[in-house]
């Protein structure tokens, strides 16, 4: 399941994020550090393949893909030294897939700015060297243990020292490991570390209604020159708190109807997911049997093996041969039977790269 860790300076919409994507109505307030513990909220996929499929196949279930969402509180200046509570905060998103960054990208007077006033790139730096400093901590330990050993000659240790000496000359300074060119050796050094600067970053601007369905504030193009101008691999996806808050007190057949009135094309939750997706490299494919159609995700890239393995770790060892067929082939001929007997149905062995929206069958053997 993708996991994603929302982030964010107070009053900049979390919360209220949150709430309406997950409908988990977590305490929003204006006010800073309402939210203490973190609140985590787990949300379908919206695709509306998976549907389709269930018109054909008529299963006892469908089951979507789901994302995990970890909410904490608001990040302040001095977080990463315990102000706010802001080191609690942060080791409650180390094992998400993802940081999505909230970034208040409005101006309204009623709702309070705990700097004062409205700029989402000094925000953004703000959390950027809040973050960076809470990986810090976690290099600074591991570095002194591992040149520890080094000094026994330990070339192993000695390997990890030179990897983190690497990441922590920039930490020290406050710049997160986005902007460092690393090897995957010295990356594969750090991973057991969690550390929040090696995460994708997805970027959510709240924006206000009349953006989201005309053309771009100030606010957020100067967010995306910024991210531009750093080189940072990163997505920016546009949404609006209030909107969003709005849609899920409304009945799901209803939501569509809203958006179109209001001039948008998707709520912000699909854009977040589709953003999230697109970031980590991520797809879908589907399984679709009487008992149930699921989708399930896979990073793109995956063999046939590998995708079975998300289902269970048997599949991918016993794995034999995986029954393909393409999405719009198997509405096309509606399911399994008709496909084959259209002979668009093929049997794929290990070296077989998953396409996303394949409908898949494996056989294997354990």
């Amino acid at each position: 399941m993708l996991s994603l860790g929302i982030v964010g300076l107070p009053n900049v919409g979390k919360s209220s994020l949150f709430n309406a994507i997950t409908s988990a109505k977590a305490e929003a307030a204006n006010y800073p550090f309402c939210t203490i513990d973190p609140n985590i909220g787990v949300v379908n996929v919206p695709d509306p393949r998976l549907d389709a499929l269930a018109v054909v196949v008529k299963p006892q279930r469908t089951l979507p893909a789901a994302v995990q969402f970890v909410d904490i509180a608001g990040l302040v200046r001095g977080a990463s030294k315990g102000e706010g509570r802001g080191n609690a905060f942060l080791s409650n998103i180390r094992e998400t897939d993802a940081i999505v960054h909230v970034v208040r990208c409005f101006d309204d007077h009623d709702v309070t700015h705990v700097d004062g006033s409205v700029d989402p790139v000094r925000d953004r730096e703000t959390i950027e060297f809040e973050l960076a400093l809470a990986d810090l901590g976690s290099v600074e330990k591991r570095l002194d243990k591992a040149k520890r050993a080094a000094k026994t000659g330990d070339k192993v240790a000695a390997a990890e020292a030179a990897a983190l000496e690497k990441a922590f000359t920039p930490l020290s300074e406050g710049r997160a490991l986005w902007h460092v060119e690393l090897t995957s050796e010295e990356r594969a050094w750090m991973q057991p570390l969690q550390l929040l600067t090696l995460k994708p970053i997805l970027y959510a601007a709240n924006v206000t209604d009349a953006e989201l369905s005309g053309e771009e504030g100030p606010h957020v193009t100067a967010l995306r020159a910024a991210i531009a101008n750093d080189h940072e691999p990163a997505e920016v996806v546009t949404f609006s708190a209030k909107i969003e808050a709005e849609l899920s007190e409304l009945p799901s057949e209803e939501r569509a109807e809203f958006l179109s009135h209001l001039g948008i094309e998707s709520a912000g939750l699909d854009r977040l997911i589709r953003g999230g997706y697109h970031l980590l490299g991520l797809q879908t494919y589907f399984t679709a049997g009487e008992k149930e159609v699921r989708a399930w995700t896979i990073h793109r890239g995956d063999t046939a093996p590998k995708a079975a393995g998300v289902i269970h770790t048997d599949f991918e060892r016993g794995f034999i041969r995986a029954e393909t067929v393409g999405y719009n082939d198997f509405l096309q001929y509606g399911g399994w039977k008709g496909a084959k007997d259209a002979g668009v149905v093929r049997s794929e062995g290990k070296e077989y790269v998953v396409n996303d929206g394949d409908v898949l069958l494996f056989r294997f053997n354990v």
